[in-house]
């Protein structure tokens, strides 16, 4: 029988209907060139699904529908017949596996799935498989090459594309090689290099074949390669994205996590040698930053040392100057793989790529990147599109490698003059120090904020602060090493307000002590103690330290200031008193803070002295008075439309008060109202300190599944010093009430442990009790 036969009787039954090419492509899903070819006999052996496609789109049945069938068999067997035996070398093309695939077994089974849409699908299949350099993509490659090759009819083709070499194939240099991989004869291969790619593209339409495209160079090289044919899948791998490519499928290619590295360092070493070092096994993976290249160099260096401990070359690893150097075996080099993307980026990219290694944070945006260099979203693009950056799970922000960040501190110092790099450096520290403090104007109640660059409302600036932190942090240490005074006691001051809802004890404690030595250097009396008091603060309320408050409290009230200042010490010297077991003295310095903000006029600070008076007077057990007062303050503070996060706090501290005084539903309502407002503002942390005192009064009302669930919710996000001791030790008594003993000594443990953070005269009387509970 003819090879034509089965392409006359297609053109026969579509003329019949009647159809074009294209209203039959549209019917069944394939492609006009497709069936095109088909009907010239030019695709000489259909596969059984694009056959059952066309007697859909035919229409046809029964015995039409069965010889339809036969004619394709019978010309997919003439065909094999008439065409010499094609050696697609499925073995010899593949690279061998020379150490096997660890820790990307969820990859491994999307590339199953890949090859399984391919085989039941009519449309071209491309999957890109992308990523950093050394993260593993041809190893992958090769892995599904081996696997998967044996699934397609035509076996499996690997190409190297040479994509990161000084000069890659041309597409016409890619399909003369492909061409003989296909088996064509090198004298039936044409001279003319869009001849090799249209006689690549019909052999190619003519096989189902895993086509592995290894190391692609960009869109341009592999794009006149690609060709349709039912089943056929083909795997790109590149450092690039590929974005400009039809890609059905996409497989970013991540670093492995810590255990996988360890598994991967294990395959190559040995069990037995990392069995002995445990430790430093981890230690050495969490230096390669889950890099397979580094990982597989740090196993390699290992097994031909083998006098060397682990811990040895962890020791070098530690070395940030030298670690590139370390992780070096024979013509495996981390540097060298970085140093073939990094010399292929344009000017301001690599310019860009050098100056990220000046920031802390392995984040950033394109507005911290538009303080190193002009036309930063273009640069941060083009890094992550070469896979010098990854993609953040926060929208609009890049993430970069541990081992890229010291490449690129050493292009930095090679490639940059030192008068260029202390420019770009104090740009950026002036940057992220200006930004932070207009952005802490937001949620200051005295200081309007400007509403200019990435912050622009209080919720910007909120997610700003929080996305920023160690960069803004960090820069305020340069700061105050390099005597930009002004500059730190400006962003000290402005954190004031935003510090009260966000952050720790130990953040706090940096930023106010810099602030204070700041104003002591200005010589600015009354702004020193501002920050001596918030100073104070940080360490009673966040760190459990009222000892050192003390201390740092009577240097604040040694320093003559004004009224204002004064009522603030006097404020936070209160509560201190109170965490020291001074009560008495907690209520009178509370009279003499309220009286000060009321004669200064100021009142916010009389709303809010007025509110932990009442907290003084319910420590003494004075419940009526320290209700009448907190009742006043939140009336004071209704009036004055004040804003909503500091009302919550005078809510929380009346409804203590009145669970106390017996009056549980009305101050449940109050949690309830302090709840919502801080859920308004997303406040998590000030919704943590309801959910704390509802579960307390719960707990005394007896409601003890409401009082665990509360509890419990809070325990994630309890911000002040002991309160996370009393959580815990709540909870092992509701475990103890409801007869779980070993619930309750797992919070008991872990309450014990949380004591030890914290010095007061509760939390020992509570580490005592703990103690007593687990003997």
């Amino acid at each position: 029988m003819s090879t034509t036969a089965f392409g006359d009787f297609l053109r026969f039954y579509r003329s019949r209907v009647p159809l074009t090419q294209e209203e039959l492509a549209d019917r069944t899903g394939l492609s006009t060139r497709a069936i095109s070819d088909m009907e010239r006999g030019r695709t000489l052996s259909p596969q059984y699904r694009t056959v059952q496609l066309l007697i859909g789109g035919l229409g046809l049945r029964d015995e039409e529908a069965a010889e339809f069938t036969a004619l394709a068999r019978a010309s997919r067997v003439v065909a094999a017949e008439e065409r010499p035996e094609v050696p697609l070398a499925t073995s010899s093309s593949l690279p061998p596996v020379l150490i096997e695939l660890t820790g990307r077994d969820t990859e491994k089974e999307l590339l199953d799935g890949f090859a399984a849409d391919a085989s039941s699908s009519s449309r071209l299949q491309i999957a890109v498989v992308h990523g950093a350099p050394g993260s593993g993509k041809t190893a992958l490659a090769v892995d599904a090459g081996h696997r998967l090759g044996a699934g397609f009819t035509d076996g499996c083709v690997f190409l190297d594309l040479c994509g990161t070499d000084p000069e890659p194939l041309t597409p016409g240099q890619a399909a003369h090689r492909l061409l003989r991989s296909f088996g064509v004869d090198e004298r039936q291969i044409p001279a003319d290099p869009d001849d090799k790619l249209s006689l690549h593209r019909s052999q190619l339409r003519d096989r189902t074949v895993l086509l592995v495209l290894d190391n692609a160079a960009n869109e341009a090289q592999v794009r006149p390669l690609l060709a349709s044919s039912p089943g056929t899948l083909i795997l790109l791998t590149s450092r690039r994205t590929l974005t400009g490519l039809d890609a059905r499928h996409r497989l970013p290619l991540e670093l492995l996590p810590p255990h996988r590295s360890v598994e991967l360092l294990r395959a190559v070493t040995g069990p037995e040698r990392l069995d002995a070092e445990p430790e430093a096994a981890e230690r050495v993976a969490e230096l390669c930053g889950g890099m397979p290249l580094a990982l597989l160099i740090a196993g390699n260096r290992l097994t031909s040392r083998p006098q060397w401990t682990i811990r040895h070359l962890a020791d070098q690893l530690e070395d940030e100057e030298r670690r590139l150097s370390v992780l070096r075996a024979g013509d495996l080099q981390v540097r060298a793989a970085f140093e073939i993307s990094y010399h292929q980026l344009s000017p301001n990219a690599a310019t860009l790529f050098r100056r990220l290694a000046l920031v802390p944070s392995p984040e950033a945006g394109a507005a911290l990147a538009a303080a190193l260099t002009c036309d930063a979203e273009e640069a941060l693009e083009e890094l992550a599109d070469v896979s010098l950056l990854g993609i953040s799970e926060t929208p609009g922000r890049y993430t970069r490698h541990d081992l890229l960040h010291v490449f690129a501190a050493e292009r930095l110092e090679l490639d940059d003059t030192p008068a260029a790099v202390d420019q770009a450096r104090t740009r950026l520290r002036h940057w992220l120090l200006d930004t932070a403090t207009r952005a802490a104007r937001f949620f200051d109640h005295d200081v309007p904020a400007a509403r200019t660059g990435p912050v622009h409302d209080k919720d910007s600036a909120a997610r700003w602060l929080e996305l920023e932190l160690e960069n803004w942090r960090s820069a305020t240490k340069e700061a105050l090493a390099a005597d930009e005074h002004d500059r730190v006691l400006a962003l000290a001051q402005a954190m004031h307000w935003y510090s009260d809802m966000h952050g720790v004890g130990e953040l706090w404690r940096e930023v106010f002590q810099a602030g204070a030595d700041a104003a002591r250097h200005l010589g600015n009396a009354r702004a020193a103690a501002e920050q001596l008091n918030y100073l104070s603060w940080s360490l009673y309320a966040l760190s459990g330290r009222p000892h050192e408050a003390l201390a740092v409290h009577e240097q604040a009230a040694a320093i003559p200031t004004g009224t204002i200042t004064e009522a603030w010490t006097c404020y936070y010297g209160s509560a201190i008193r109170r965490r020291i077991g001074e009560p008495q003295t907690a209520v009178s310095l509370g009279h003499r803070s309220v009286a000060l903000f009321e004669q200064a006029g100021y009142r916010i600070g009389e709303n809010l002295a007025l509110s932990l008076l009442g907290l003084m007077l319910h420590t003494t057990g004075a419940l009526a008075e320290a209700a009448e007062v907190q009742q006043r303050s939140v009336d004071q503070h209704r009036k004055a439309d004040g804003d909503d996060e500091l009302l919550s706090m005078m809510l929380i501290r009346l409804a203590t008060t009145l669970a106390a005084a017996g009056q549980v539903i009305a101050a449940l309502d109050l949690f309830d109202e302090a709840e919502s407002l801080f859920r308004r503002h997303s406040n998590t942390a000030g919704t943590a300190r309801v959910q704390h005192q509802r579960g307390l009064v719960l707990v005394d009302a007896g409601r003890f599944g409401e009082a665990r669930e509360q509890l419990l919710a809070a325990l994630s996000e309890v911000r002040l010093s002991d309160q996370r001791v009393e959580v815990l030790d709540r909870l092992a008594a509701l475990a103890d009430a409801a007869g779980d003993a070993a619930e309750a000594r797992e919070f008991r443990v872990r309450a014990l442990a949380e004591c030890d953070r914290y010095d007061t005269p509760a939390v020992r009387v509570t580490a005592a009790r703990l103690v007593a509970a687990l003997s």
